[in-house]
């Protein structure tokens, strides 16, 4: 894979995150709560709702956080 200019791996790369980024958040949806805990901001109106997941997003951000810390650290 070295003969590969750095472009091509790059886009190479980019695309296999976003495949599994993907089929992370189609199994991600799924899960009972996750975006649904308390501290998410749900702001309903007549003809309009406003969603955004606060707290879902500190959790996540932690737990990817804490993964790639654990990674890093060998």
């Amino acid at each position: 894979m070295n003969s590969l200019p750095p472009l091509s791996r790059a886009l190479m790369i980019c695309g296999a995150v976003l495949f599994l980024a993907g089929v992370v958040f189609a199994f991600v949806r799924n899960l009972p709560g996750l975006g649904h805990l308390p501290g998410d901001i749900i702001l309903r109106r007549k003809n309009f709702v406003f969603y955004f997941p606060l707290a879902t997003s500190l959790l996540l951000s932690i737990l990817v956080s804490l993964i790639l810390w654990f990674i890093n650290r060998r």
